[in-house]
């Protein structure tokens, strides 16, 4: 008789139940990125009509939401060299005048828009593709590094934009996604989600925070996000990756209070699911809503941080 509550039964049901484990084979490392073809590619190429680029990043800077929590830090930059030095000839060799300046970002991976890498999450001491979670080490991830995607997230984009479907601003904190609604939203803009789309999903909290005048507790606090349900529509559509406004994707609180971040035990290691966190979407929602055109090309993909298991991106979509 399991000694599990049933909280940790749905958890574990659903990970045997959505696990791709296997289906590219024994050695992949890339996950449901292996649904984007070369064909796919070159489809989604074609969907630029105007030539307008969208940053979906938001600034790497002091300015950003991160308050400490898990230990992560906004980007911290510093100068190596500066106009100063040159002017006064402080660099070795040269001459008073001439020079440049030279700089370095220090940065938590997930501080900022990124990337989870596979190996980012372990469930049952395993992670993507039963890998050990021994794989990854104080020395970083030796199997699912952020290097597995790093010329892999090209390719058809998808805003579903709830709260404008709704006719709202943005998500209240806490409200949960279902299926059901990411279906009416796609309804809603006219698009279909299916095999090797990149899904943004726009909850407007970015929006909030700005209304606001503070980012609060964005970082780690109550969130607007995708509940438990949506691993399956994410699993039988094949969709490629997944991204939001939102510093966890998943609805906050957690609909399993027994565990953080329940959503990730499951789309990260069993289904191998790109999770893409702190994405700014609303400069492109605007230009969706105005021409009702919610499909374009996007480029997104991270720095090849070796044996990082996150990656920071400056994500773009282009229509």
């Amino acid at each position: 008789m399991s000694d599990r509550t049933p909280e940790l039964d749905r958890l574990y049901e659903a990970a045997r139940k959505y696990c791709n484990w296997g289906k590219w084979g024994p050695e992949d490392e890339a996950g449901t990125l292996n649904y984007i073809t070369a064909e796919d590619i070159v489809n989604a190429a074609r969907l630029i009509r105007k030539g307008r680029v969208f940053s979906l990043a938001i600034p790497f800077g002091p300015s950003g939401p991160q308050r400490g929590g898990l230990r992560r830090f906004n980007p911290m930059h510093f100068m190596l060299r500066d106009g100063s030095d040159v002017v006064v000839g402080a660099v070795p060799g040269m001459p008073a005048g001439i020079g440049g300046a030279d700089d370095v970002v220090l940065l938590a991976t997930h501080g900022a828009t990124h990337w989870d890498a596979l190996a980012h999450i372990i469930f049952d001491n395993k992670m993507w593709n039963g890998y050990e979670a021994t794989r990854v080490s104080s020395l970083g991830a030796s199997k699912n590094s952020i290097m597995s995607y790093r010329d892999r997230i090209v390719g058809r984009g998808v805003l579903l934009d709830v709260p404008r479907a709704k006719g709202l601003k943005y998500l209240a904190p806490g409200y949960g996604i279902t299926p059901a609604e990411l279906d009416e939203t796609a309804r809603a803009e006219g698009v279909a989600v299916g095999r090797g789309d990149i899904v943004l999903i726009r909850t407007g909290h970015i929006a909030l925070c700005r209304e606001r005048g503070d980012w609060a507790d964005y970082a780690g606090g109550d969130a607007p996000g995708l509940t438990f349900d949506t691993l399956g529509w994410l699993y039988e559509k094949q969709v490629a990756a997944v991204a939001s406004d939102t510093w966890g994707v998943e609805v906050r609180p957690n609909e399993l209070a027994s565990v953080n971040q329940p959503w990730h035990r499951v789309a990260i290691p069993q289904i191998g699911l790109a999770v893409g966190e702190i994405f700014d979407l609303e400069e492109l929602a605007e230009d969706c809503a105005a021409d009702r055109v919610y499909e374009f090309f996007v480029v997104a993909v991270p720095l090849p941080l070796e044996n990082a298991v996150g990656g920071p991106v400056n994500p773009v979509a282009i229509k």
